[in-house]
């Protein structure tokens, strides 16, 4: 038996470390990116230096889009490694550690290792867990904290009574709350439990958990994670009389929650939108799905609590997501481990039907084959989006670009051999491969070669050269990627101003002193007193084109 017991530890410990080396491949390797990223460690490392850690600033002004909680981990992370191209992308890669360490453990403890095994690589091999995995984004660490208060509750309801996992993961409900104000949604799964209990399902907690007392602690408890910042942040903003403070404090309950919700400003999309990314970005694990249909209808009519729990609340999260206008992709990540453990018991004998084993070899062989398409027509032809990636990346139509293809075409290379050796007898094995090279290719091969340009640093170090080391830059309708790779002294003049009003500040902050400072911006919206034949140049960044402008190209303005 203790030897049945290591046995299964160790091939969890391979899998976790084959988890460490697909989503930190690349670590240190490069900048933060947009969108988000550069946003965030701004606004971390503005934290970090100013000791504020209650009311977040980007540049000038407060950032009240989203709760501070996430900042503070990245913070923490800079404070551990005291390097930001380490450190933030930290906080991502252990929450995804830990998602998956969860999704294994509550499958495990519902049925055997195995189906853990199968339910952590499911998630593991969804194209949308890993990439957002690999990103300074809040979603990976809410995804955790959700999945936190979702597994605390199901080992109450499911494998308890558990009274104290309970009141966890309604803790780290709140957690999410104020990570990105949506983690109440792991509460949402007491909805389907009371239902199930009250009609008799099969695979509840027993005996039933009692006491009304326990129950609302779990309540209290969700509120005292919420509580950790929200009760002094709101005491600063109502003892402190700063404008700015009330105007943070009201701009993030009201405008950046509710009205985010009923009436989003951004980011439309249709009802039927979060379908179509379950159906396309949690590939290859969606594969499963015409396949577990069947299963799942016989799981209904035994009442089995323990598959249509987990998928009862995914249907309630995608109904919450999909009735607010606005919608992104990673909206319903949290979902994802919901899916894995209602589809992880019946996995290993699906995945002996032939039909799907050659579903999987198909989409993996045809990953293979569009990445070794993709190299070779750029490597040997002309083709259209080769043009456009060169000119919109700022690559260098040698060696940058030519090393992008090579190593486009070498993933692919590599993924179509691996299907030739492994064939349907190693599908699986197959599937690894594929996940494997994608990642590691990213990480290691096109990240690197794309972070000049997508990170702003390129641009950053070409406007320091030609303004001169001591000579200000001002920024003008600037993204946040400039003022966090700023190479010597910078300014700014607010970044939710209008452009018109930039432009003003900007052209009177320059005229002040035209010997000592220089603007930078973009190649849009520019005053029509500005002279372009006396403007700077400085080539692409983020699919800009920026340029610098001294005093002589704004000579005719007032």
């Amino acid at each position: 038996m203790m030897g049945e017991a290591a046995r299964e530890r160790r091939q969890f410990w391979w899998f976790m470390l084959f988890a460490l080396l697909v989503i930190g491949a690349g670590i240190g390797l490069r900048a933060p990116w947009p969108a988000d990223e550069p946003r965030f460690v701004l606004v971390a490392r503005q934290m970090w230096e100013s000791g504020q850690w209650l009311f977040p600033h980007r540049g000038s002004e407060l950032y009240s889009d989203k709760p501070p909680l996430y900042f503070w981990l990245l913070g923490a992370s800079y404070a551990l490694v005291r390097q930001w191209n380490i450190a933030f992308l930290l906080p991502s890669l252990l929450a995804a550690l830990g998602t998956l360490t969860l999704t294994y453990d509550f499958a495990r403890r519902s049925w055997n290792h195995r189906v853990g095994l199968w339910a952590a690589a499911a998630v593991l091999f969804s194209f949308q867990f890993v990439y957002q995995a690999k990103r300074a984004q809040i979603d990976p660490t809410v995804v955790f904290f959700i999945t936190v208060g979702v597994y605390g509750i199901g080992r109450h309801v499911l494998l308890g009574p558990n009274w104290r996992w309970y009141w966890l993961g309604c803790f780290a409900a709140g957690l999410g709350v104020i990570s990105k104000g949506v983690g109440f949604i792991a509460l949402l799964a007491l909805l389907p439990y009371a239902l199930m209990r009250w009609r008799g399902w099969n695979g509840l907690s027993e005996p039933a958990p009692r006491g009304a007392g326990k129950w609302w602690l779990g309540g209290a408890s969700f509120l005292l994670a919420i509580a950790l910042w929200f009760v002094p942040m709101l005491v600063t903003a109502l003892v402190s009389g700063d404008p700015e403070h009330r105007a943070y404090l009201n701009d993030l309950l009201y405008r950046q929650t509710a009205t985010r919700y009923v009436s989003a400003w951004h980011h439309h999309a249709p009802w039927w939108y979060f379908i179509k990314v379950i159906l396309t970005q949690w590939l290859p694990f969606v594969v499963f799905l015409p396949w577990l249909l069947g299963p799942w209808r016989q799981a209904w009519r035994q009442r089995d609590a323990r598959v249509w729990w987990p998928l009862a609340w995914l249907l309630l999260v995608l109904l919450f997501f999909s009735a607010s206008p606005g919608k992104r992709d990673m909206y319903i990540l949290p979902a994802l481990p919901a899916l894995a453990w209602a589809a992880a018991s019946f996995m290993p004998a699906l995945v002996q039907r032939r039909g799907l084993r050659w579903a999987l070899w198909v989409f993996s062989m045809l990953l293979g084959v569009g990445l070794l398409a993709v190299g070779l027509a750029a490597l040997f032809g002309n083709p259209g989006y080769e043009a456009r990636l060169v000119a919109e990346r700022g690559l260098e139509v040698g060696s940058g670009a030519l090393w992008l293809w090579r190593v486009l075409a070498l993933m692919g290379a590599l993924i179509v051999i691996a299907g030739i050796v492994c064939r349907l007898r190693h599908v699986l094995l197959f599937t690894a491969l594929g996940v494997a090279v994608t990642w590691l290719g990213y990480g290691f091969g096109i990240a690197p070669l794309l972070d000049g340009e997508s990170s702003s640093r390129d641009l950053m170090h070409e406007a320091r050269e030609q303004a001169g080391a001591d000579t200000v830059i001002g920024l003008v309708n600037w993204r946040e990627q400039q003022l966090l790779q700023a190479v010597g002294p910078v300014t700014e003049f607010g970044f939710k101003q209008p452009e018109d009003e930039q432009w003003r500040r900007g052209i009177a902050w320059l005229q002040a002193e035209p010997t000592q400072r220089v603007l930078l911006s973009q190649d849009v919206a520019m005053p029509d007193c500005v002279d372009r034949g006396q403007i700077h140049p400085l080539g692409a960044a983020n699919r800009r084109s920026w340029l610098l402008v001294d005093a002589q190209a704004v000579a005719g303005c007032r």
